[in-house]
């Protein structure tokens, strides 16, 4: 029996190396340092939710909703989904827990899997995981501009190199009306793709986002939403660019950048590894106000981005920058006869009591087996004690990488903790 179409197992030691699990906690570790840098404090939030939170949240006319979401009834007849996104999960529990009588600003960052009903394809999946962060209750561009630090500082710390950061605005509601007015005027609507003849009666601004070549084609002189911005929008991209440029990064505009969730509004932005093209894309964020209110809650501005990790790993993958599989222990016990085996358990429990990873055989192989399983575990010593070792005190310790060995008291517990850490 095979996992379902669109999913994978994550594994210590998997075929596909992306889907390695020390690759996974590699990823994990740094975003914890991160955040932690950035004063972001962790939230998690069910895997499921009623329907109306992301028709509400999400948008109706977005592929997500229109096309992707994996809903079911429940047995009492409620609606629900698997969530497609977490922006809407976080400020569903937001209002439910009533934080913003709490604190006036608040800095949330996830973890999780996301589930689309999509086409699999190289970094497209229909379980897929994201982390992101989100900021609520700050209004300032500075905040705009602390998102995007934060996303690019994660990947940076990661490793990764070649980030292309492109940053645009979709301006207030008065503006991407009269923008959307525009597109509806100028697009010739029989030679737009099925989905862009849709969108362009429930939502002209995501032609902007169609993958279609022949809808990009017709957009190359489109009017451009920058074009429609008012001063206070423009002058609201002009801050965050200065700030990013000051704190050493560079931003492309990209005039026909929008988000594939209807609630953004004012900066949006995305990074990429190597171009701008979509299977490129790690991050993607920005501005939702209003969105908040809109789903009963206070109204209070909000600010984040997510990170696709599947993507996030293959590019490390894709630029020398992954690391190895660091081995599961330091310490592999083999114990030769049942005197030994009675002395290694008990060295095996002290060990372990003072941190040092170790793992043993139960089940008395050769000597032989037993060096082949250590390599398996990836360890980095093996420790062989037998009658001769008990009677002595000096058992053998082999580095498995070098194949050098020498002797060593396994009674001194010090000078044992000495050469394993």
């Amino acid at each position: 029996m095979n996992s379902p179409k669109g999913t994978f197992d994550i594994l210590p030691l998997a075929n596909e190396f992306w889907q390695q699990s020390h690759l996974w906690r590699f990823f994990e570790e740094n975003v914890y340092a991160s955040t932690k840098i950035y004063g972001f404090e962790e939230i998690r939030t069910p895997i499921f939710e009623r329907t109306e939170l992301f028709l509400r949240g999400v948008g109706e006319s977005s592929d997500i909703v229109s096309k992707e979401m994996y809903t079911f009834e429940d047995k009492g007849g409620r609606s629900m989904t698997l969530r497609p996104e977490l922006t809407a999960s976080v400020m569903r529990s937001f209002i439910e827990h009533h934080l913003e009588q709490k604190s006036p600003l608040h800095k949330f960052f996830y973890m999780g899997p996301i589930f689309r009903y999509d086409r699999p394809q190289s970094g497209r999946y229909r379980q897929f995981h994201q982390m992101g962060a989100e900021i609520i209750g700050g209004k300032s561009p500075l905040y705009d501009a602390e998102i995007i630090d934060l996303s690019l500082y994660i990947l940076q710390r990661l490793g990764l190199t070649n980030l292309n950061l492109f940053i645009n605005s979709v301006g207030e509601k008065d503006s991407r009306r009269a923008f959307s007015q525009a597109l509806k005027d100028y697009l010739p609507e029989d030679q737009l793709s099925e989905d862009s003849r849709k969108r362009l009666s429930t939502n002209p601004l995501r032609i902007l986002d169609s993958k279609d070549p022949g809808d990009q084609a017709l957009l190359e002189n489109a009017p451009k939403l920058t074009d429609f911005l008012g001063s206070a929008s423009q002058d609201r991209l002009h801050l965050v660019q200065e700030q990013l440029k000051k704190w050493g990064h560079a931003t492309i505009i990209h005039p026909r950048l929008v988000r594939g969730l209807d609630y953004y509004n004012e900066t949006v932005f995305e990074i990429t590894a190597g171009g701008q093209n979509a299977q490129n894309a790690l991050c993607g964020g920005g501005r939702y106000d209003g969105l908040l209110k809109l789903l009963g809650g206070a109204d209070l501005p909000g600010v984040g981005f997510a990170i696709g990790i599947e993507r996030v790993i293959q590019a490390l993958i894709a630029q020398k920058k992954a690391p190895t599989f660091p081995g599961l222990c330091s310490l592999f016990l083999i114990s030769l006869g049942d005197a030994a085996k009675s002395l290694s358990l008990n060295l095996l429990k002290d060990l372990r009591r003072d941190g040092i990873s170790v793992v043993m055989d139960y089940t008395g192989k050769k000597i032989k087996d037993q060096l082949k399983m250590a390599s398996d575990y990836g360890c980095k010593y093996a420790l062989i004690i037998g009658d001769e070792e008990i009677i002595s005190g000096q058992a053998e310790l082999k580095n498995l990488a070098s194949r050098e060995s020498k002797k060593i008291s396994w009674q001194n517990k010090a000078i044992l903790k000495g050469d394993l850490i």
